[in-house]
Parts: C-alpha cells; sequence; structure tokens
C-alpha cells in the first residue's frame, strides 16, 4: 500500500473522529478533570487515543474484510487490550494494581506472538537467555515501556512526538521496512492531527490513558523487534542492539527511573501521579509546552547521534 493513500486517509478519518468523538464525551459531560497535577486551564477530553485507536481498527477491518494482510492482524489482541484497559483508567480511575496484573497478561500474550528477548547480544558478556528467564525479563522490559510512555503524557505533544521519533528512527535506520511499517504509518499519520487539537486554547483533546497505554504498547513491539535477528540496521547504525535500543527511547526511560526513585525516597506509591517529571521542570523554566517538547526532542536526538559515533 502507498505511503502517501496511508497518510491522507489516516489524516483524514482521524481528524473526522476525533471532532466527532469529542462532541459525544462533551455533550455526556466527561472532561478532563483539573487538579494540581493537571497543566492545563481549559475544558479539554481524553479522547485523542480513542480517534486513534478506531482510525487502526477501521483500516484493519476495512483489509481484513478485503483478504489483504497489511500487517499482522494478530497485534491488534495486545493493542486492543491496552487500550481499553486505557480508556476505562480514563472515565473510572482504575486500580493500579488492576492496571498492573492485566498489562503482564498482555505482555505475555506478545510474548506469545513472538516477540522475546531471547539475547542480551552480548551485553555483560550475555548472548542467549534461558526460555524461562528470557519470558521475565520481556515481560519486565514491557511494563517499563508501557509505563514510561504513559508517565510523558504529561504535556501537549511530548508522548506523541516521541512515539513519532520513535517508529520513524526504528524504520528509517532498517536496512528494509519492518513487518511493523504499515502499521507505524497508519498510526503516526492518525497522530499528526491531534497535534492541531491538543495545542487549542479552548476545548483541547488530550491522548489520555487509552492512547498512551496503546502507543506504549505499539512501541514496545517495535523494540522487541529491534532486539530480534529479523532486525538489520543500516551499517552506520550497527552497533550493539541492546544499547541501541535504550538510546532510541531514552528521554522516557530516564525520566521514568528519576520519579519512582523520587517517589520511592518520599514513601509515596510510585504510581501515583505528580509533577515531578523532568518535563514539567523544564516548564516551569519556559513557560510553553512547544518548547519542552522541541528542547527534549533535540537533546534526545543529539545524544542518539553522540552514542551512535561513540558506539562505533
Amino acid at each position: 500500500m502507498s505511503f502517501s493513500f496511508f497518510g491522507l486517509v489516516s489524516l483524514l478519518l482521524c481528524t473526522f473522529l476525533l471532532v466527532i468523538i469529542q462532541k459525544i464525551f462533551i455533550k455526556q459531560k466527561k472532561f478532563d478533570d483539573f487538579n494540581h497535577r493537571t497543566s492545563h486551564n481549559t475544558l479539554a477530553t481524553k479522547t485523542g487515543g480513542i480517534s486513534i485507536f478506531l482510525c487502526l481498527f477501521i483500516f484493519s477491518i476495512f483489509y481484513y474484510l478485503k483478504g489483504v494482510e497489511v500487517f499482522d492482524f494478530s497485534l491488534l489482541i495486545p493493542l486492543s487490550i491496552m487500550f481499553i484497559i486505557g480508556v476505562y483508567d480514563d472515565l473510572y480511575n482504575a486500580n493500579f494494581k488492576l492496571k498492573f496484573i492485566l498489562q503482564i497478561i498482555v505482555a505475555k500474550i506478545i510474548i506469545d506472538q513472538g516477540f522475546v528477548i531471547d539475547s542480551f547480544h552480548g551485553v555483560f558478556g550475555i548472548y542467549e537467555l534461558p526460555r524461562i528467564f528470557s519470558q521475565i525479563f520481556t515481560g519486565f522490559v514491557f511494563l517499563v515501556i508501557v509505563n514510561a510512555i504513559n508517565f510523558i503524557d504529561g504535556i501537549d505533544g511530548l508522548a506523541i512526538t516521541e512515539v513519532i521519533k520513535t517508529i520513524l528512527i526504528i524504520e528509517l535506520i532498517s536496512i528494509e521496512k519492518t513487518p511493523l511499517n504499515s502499521l507505524g504509518l497508519i498510526v503516526i499519520f492518525s497522530l499528526i492531527p491531534l497535534y492541531y487539537f491538543n495545542y487549542k486554547r479552548k476545548k483541547k483533546i488530550f491522548l489520555g490513558d487509552g492512547g498512551s497505554l496503546f502507543l506504549g504498547t505499539l512501541i514496545s513491539i517495535y523494540i522487541f523487534y529491534i532486539l530480534s535477528e529479523n532486525y538489520v540496521p543500516k551499517s552506520f547504525f550497527m552497533i550493539n542492539k541492546a544499547l541501541l535500543s535504550i538510546i532510541i527511547i531514552i528521554y522516557p526511560l530516564i525520566d521514568l527511573l528519576r520519579v519512582f526513585v523520587i517517589r520511592l525516597y518520599n514513601r509515596r506509591s510510585p504510581f501515583i501521579a505528580d509533577k515531578n517529571h523532568i518535563h514539567h521542570k523544564i516548564l516551569n523554566i519556559v513557560k510553553s509546552h512547544f518548547l519542552v517538547v522541541i528542547t527534549i526532542q533535540i537533546v534526545s536526538l543529539i545524544f542518539i547521534f553522540v552514542n551512535v559515533i561513540l558506539f562505533n
């Protein structure tokens, strides 16, 4: 399927869904609450993730009925479960223990679909991993990535920019198109209209947990694919795969680790949200969500480039 076709249809379809679904939520008075943790003071709905997922789902149903497999449709199972968990959390504030258990179940589904870390690629002198340990470690990495993406969804545009950047880097440095290419393109072009609604001054649309958990799951699948034998990067990026995967998503990982340490040090649950994230600290200085996103992504790209050169 052509790049331009996916792009145009995804843009138009997701824009339509963003408008319609927000109107439904506003009519039902389902707004994002204002509290000490929020970075906005205007009416907003957490419907961005719903629109993006529905766009992907409509694409999938259309091509499934036509008998054309543009990507592995079985991936919709873990993506859908995580999406539903997130939407439920957006609406009813689900208990973090329940979310944690369900995330472990989804991790097992992804592992059984063949996305498993079975090698450290020489890190610490370790190559092949025992089967049980590799599954446990894969589940742990899945939980880390999903929650890291979820944690950075605290200011306008940051999480969606991180997701777009990660997918583009993984696809562009690959020696050939990955099997996730079409899935990634649909998601990227579905995310682009959300920038407009994310940065609006009135009637804003946020990604919500439905979107961040869904996108975090997609990013984890991409990272697992990097670590497989099937992924071959271009010669310039031919460094240790484990290190490559870490530096690509370095900001969410650092922010997650930092926040966890601070919350545990203060004897608070690491899953109770606050405004101690790095992006909140930068926001206090620059006073602009857009500048925070630009700053973080530029620094991340420089970090990736410098480390690739050093490891080369």
